[in-house]
């Protein structure tokens, strides 16, 4: 109760400035919500195969990867982040007005890519305005905004009618749970003194060139890398499966309908909303290592089991259910465990969220490319291959964990000083 008091007194004190970079968020969950329920819509309007149209999820990818690193830029005071926010909206609302007239694939992913930009920017700009004000409970607040807002734009989606059907989206937002480890918490030289400094804020680039970790053991950069990897596969397949769902359903040996296969990406989304929330209380209660691994093995006994049940609808609904809730909060709780045991004294957070925009922009694009070669069946068997490489990352994620010299803990007396630096920055 004491918690639930003081985080819904904090919200109560900045509910303005809450609710403007929440509402940011339905920019970004339009670009999300709109490849995927699009996607032959897009490929008839153009004239385009499917690895063609997959170059279009590759540019906004790689663009939203760019972007993010790209809003750190406006980090450093309030009126550089509010106008990088109208910015970034803008822009996505002018690609919007111009993608109806793309006839040609190449000219819709540059626009797409310009939409990347603008997502990355908001991604950055409004999750780091969200940890400074909340500090160590902002994990509550940047679960929710992308989901919801990706989950009720896709349902009053209908943009382009070229041809008739309904369809899935994009990308795992969850990217999105961006930077919910505690900021305060500095690197080993400077724990005690620096309260302006954000370590898990910094860019890839800054991150890297800290002095402090030379000497560091390899299980070191081994559980980086690791940890990386895991969100590469995990991440991919939430991008792959939201983007290619509606695909597959409509192709043999399925052949759902249309209309009946437009109801899989909302039901996807809306397990991952409801498995963000679940995962809130569940968090309080269990390591996030536990919740890793039945996150990991959900997700594989889930492949395996739409595998065997390739020829049955019911199935497909309940297997996709089930895949948005086991990697819904798969992204925090391998961002917690990972930090967690390095002291919050890495780079875990800008290897992470790196890692896992690669694994959405390259699985999406290869994912894409077999299921043209080799026919739908190849969606499932993709599905499975990805699901075990990420649990023997995640075996090998233990091991160096294990391995991995235990360090000095921070003194309790540290952390108070965070909220202290956010009243300051807010003053």
């Amino acid at each position: 109760m004491g918690c639930d008091g003081r985080v819904s007194g904090l919200l109560r004190r900045n509910l303005q400035p809450t609710l403007t970079y929440w509402s940011v968020f339905f920019s970004f969950g339009l670009c999300i919500a709109f490849l995927g329920p699009t996607l032959l819509d897009l490929r008839c309007q153009t004239h385009s195969s499917l690895p063609q149209i997959s170059w279009v999820f590759f540019s906004q990818q790689l663009c939203l990867l760019l972007g993010s690193a790209l809003g750190g830029v406006f980090k450093r005071t309030l009126a550089q982040s509010l106008w990088a926010l109208f910015t970034s909206s803008l822009a996505i609302s002018l690609v919007f007005a111009v993608i109806p007239f793309c006839r040609d694939v190449k000219v819709l992913a540059l626009v797409m890519a310009l939409a990347g930009l603008a997502m990355g920017c908001i991604d950055t700009v409004a999750n780091m305005q969200l940890v400074r004000m909340y500090q160590k409970d902002s994990a509550v607040f940047l679960q929710l905004p992308v989901p919801l807002a990706v989950l009720f734009l896709l349902s009053k989606e209908r943009l382009l009618t070229c041809c008739p059907q309904r369809t899935p989206l994009l990308l795992s937002a969850d990217e999105l749970a961006l930077e919910t480890q505690p900021p305060e918490k500095e690197d080993a030289s400077s724990l005690p003194s620096k309260l302006q400094q954000h370590p898990g804020h910094e860019d890839l680039f800054s991150c890297c060139q800290r002095k402090n970790f030379r000497g560091a053991p390899y299980s070191f950069f081994a559980i980086h890398v690791t940890a990386a990897l895991v969100l590469f596969m995990t991440d991919g397949l939430t991008g792959a499966y939201s983007a290619f769902v509606y695909s597959y359903a409509v192709e043999k040996p399925l052949s759902v309908g249309h209309k009946v296969a437009g109801y899989l990406p909302s039901l996807f989304w809306g397990f991952i909303t409801l498995g963000r929330l679940v995962s809130i209380p569940v968090s309080s209660r269990m390591k996030p290592a536990t919740m890793v691994f039945i996150n990991v093995v959900g997700v594989v006994m889930t492949f395996l089991v739409l595998l065997i049940f390739s020829y049955n609808v019911v199935f497909l609904f309940v297997g996709t259910a089930s895949l948005g809730l086991f990697l819904s909060s798969t992204f925090p709780s391998v961002l917690a465990y990972t930090e967690d045991m390095l002291q919050y004294r890495g780079c875990a957070t800008t290897v992470l969220v790196t890692g896992a925009g690669i694994g959405e922009m390259v699985l999406q694009m290869l994912v894409g490319s077999i299921f043209q070669a080799q026919g739908s069946y190849s969606f499932l068997v993709c599905g499975v291959i990805f699901g075990c490489l990420a649990f023997t990352f995640y075996i090998l994620l233990l091991f160096f964990h294990r391995m991995h010299p235990g360090l000095p803990s921070v003194p309790t007396q540290d952390r108070s000083l965070g909220m202290e630096s956010s009243e300051c920055y807010q003053r």
